[in-house]
């Protein structure tokens, strides 16, 4: 039987991190030889971490991520290696894709469609590619491509197997994860196999980058779209099968119509160049495919969060986090988060009373801490915020107490957290949910303040699901069941709730995905079912709250279109509809 076996590496590696990130690879590249591979793939920008951003118009980052890339073609002995890196001509630079083969340099193939929407923005770093290389590796052809290029139907991947005979395409990726993408994506990818009647394997990236998440889920398809192998979620992995080419040709030889498509297929690009596989031909059993369980839902956005909490708090050099518990919802399930993250060890629960904190919250919030076993420690605020009104009596004199007496309860517990943050150098969390702040509903310099925000694109309802999950996970539940039933509330005057200022969060949420995600009108969404005057305070609130959310953390991307990456207004704009 003819084939070929190929391990996907979908690995962790740290933006900027070049001699670590070439330490893994190395690292997999052992692996794969050991598990008999012939072909190892590694993610796309791979060397350098993705996205690198702005360290890609430093011209001796681009030369140290070559350097690395020589350490690793060093290391490459009995394989083909396929690795992500940023390639120069020496007058613009690429996203790039190494192919080594024999212990040197192959060839290099460049990206061809360079995304520039939502998070992405390509078309500011890099040059596009125009070649369309096949390797010939024993009796099979290998198509390469990179990320974008597989979501075209008549990209590369279509012409490499079409016009360039390849048997199989790779295609290294770094795509970021928001919920229900890793489904869309695998329906597109098996799609793309049997539509070109070609094996393919694609290799994600996995871990946390700032506001992104890459969920991993690695795959390799057989020529008819079936899964042959498929990556854990969020984890590393090394993802192995065989790709059987008889077969491919077969299928090909049965279907008559590929004929007079691969004879109409544009061969201009295409180049077929012959790979050396170092590898002594050595004996190796068949092996099976592996196909990882696939999370979806609330589990899934669950294990997002995890991930993008763990990378940011660890990646950016810190040991513990600190944040405030109120005894409400949003605390406690960025709590039950972070100590999922990096350790109940690592976390430092504060509860922050005033006169207007009830029994039960600080209850709930002590247990919530003993539940999870992270340190908790209670520090009333209630002295200083007494004396912050009577330092501003005279200059408030006959005025009645609004939401600014309120603000100042949220900014004293902002100052707070961020004293112990510099005593104890621990990063803060802040625990706003996206509901809040999509209509503002929150103090600036108090409750969102901190260097990372959990639950930044989670809705309100999410946030209730996600506790729900968390609780039903086994045992007994970790979230005291009073803080999911009672309502929601900031505690900053006497008998506050939230739906005394904004409409049900079902509600709100329903029009917050319409207005943020949809860019629907205030008319259409109307329209649609909801109440006018509750449209037009959403849409208007949420105009109103950009400057908010510009000097808000940075926190994980789980949605179709997050604040700050995906969706840029500007702060200064009269239109509202």
């Amino acid at each position: 039987m003819n084939t070929i076996r190929i391990a996907l590496a979908q690995i962790n590696p740290t933006v900027g991190d070049l001699d670590r990130n070439a330490d893994l690879i190395i690292n997999y590249i052992g692996r794969a030889r050991d598990a008999g591979a012939e072909i190892a793939a590694f993610p796309e920008l791979v060397i350098t971490g993705y996205p690198p951003e702005d360290l890609l118009l430093k011209p001796h980052f681009t030369l140290q991520n070559r350097l690395a890339l020589d350490r690793i073609i060093a290391s490459s002995k009995g394989l083909i290696v396929i690795v992500g890196f940023v390639d120069t001509d020496g007058s613009d630079i690429y996203n790039a894709a190494a192919v080594i083969s024999g212990g040197k340099l192959l060839d290099v193939y460049h990206k061809v469609f360079l995304p520039n929407y939502g998070v992405f923005d390509e078309e500011r770093y890099f040059q596009s590619g125009v070649r369309l290389p096949v390797y010939q590796v024993k009796d099979a052809r290998v198509g390469v491509n990179i990320c974008e290029d597989i979501w075209y139907p008549g990209g590369p991947a279509k012409t490499q197997a079409l016009a360039g005979d390849a048997h199989l395409v790779v295609n290294i990726s770094s795509s970021p994860y928001h919920a229900g993408k890793s489904q869309d994506r695998e329906r597109m990818l098996s799609t793309r196999a049997a539509d070109n009647a070609v094996a393919l394997a694609y290799c994600n990236l996995v871990g946390g980058q700032d506001e992104l998440v890459f969920d991993g889920n690695s795959l390799i398809f057989d020529e008819d779209g079936r899964i042959a192998a498929r990556g854990k979620s969020f984890e590393e992995d090394l993802v192995v099968a065989d790709i059987n080419i008889e077969r491919v040709f077969s299928q090909r030889l049965h279907d008559p119509r590929r004929r007079r498509e691969r004879h109409e297929a544009d061969s201009e690009h295409i180049e077929i160049i012959s790979a050396v596989l170092d590898n002594g031909l050595r004996p190796r059993p068949p092996i099976a495919g592996r196909a990882a369980s696939f999370r979806e839902g609330v589990a899934e956005i669950y294990s997002a969060l995890v991930v993008g909490t763990r990378d940011y708090v660890r990646k950016n050099g810190f040991d513990k986090a600190y944040l405030g518990l109120s005894g409400g919802v949003d605390s406690a399930l960025t709590a039950v988060i972070a100590a999922e993250a990096i350790g109940p060890d690592s976390v430092r629960a504060v509860f922050m009373p005033t006169k207007f904190s009830s029994p039960e919250s600080g209850r709930d919030a002590r247990t919530l801490a003993e539940n999870l076993g992270v340190s908790f420690e209670v520090i009333s605020i209630e002295d200083a915020f007494e004396g912050y009104l009577k330092m501003l009596s005279t200059s408030f004199d006959g005025l009645a107490e609004d939401v600014t007496e309120e603000n100042i309860q949220a900014r004293i517990r902002g100052n707070v957290l961020m004293a112990l943050s510099n005593k104890f150098h621990g990063l803060v969390l802040s625990t706003g949910n996206k509901s809040e702040m999509s209509v503002g509903y929150s103090t600036l310099y108090g409750d969102m303040v901190g260097g990372f925000q959990v639950l930044k694109d989670v809705f309100k309802t999410t946030v209730y699901l996600l506790a729900e999950y968390v609780n039903k996970r086994g045992g007994a539940p970790v979230i005291p069941e009073f803080i999911l039933t009672r309502p929601p509330s900031a505690e900053l005057r006497e008998n506050q709730r939230d739906d005394d200022t904004l409409p049900p969060y079902p509600v709100l949420d329903a029009i917050l995905k319409a207005y943020i995600e949809r860019d629907m009108s205030a008319d259409s969404i109307a329209a649609s079912g909801f109440d006018r005057e509750i449209v037009q305070w959403v849409i208007r609130r949420v105009d109103a709250a950009e400057y908010k959310r510009r000097q808000s953390p940075p926190g994980i991307k789980i949605t179709p279109r997050a604040f700050g990456r995906d969706r840029r207004m500007p702060i200064t704009n009269k239109y509202h509809n």
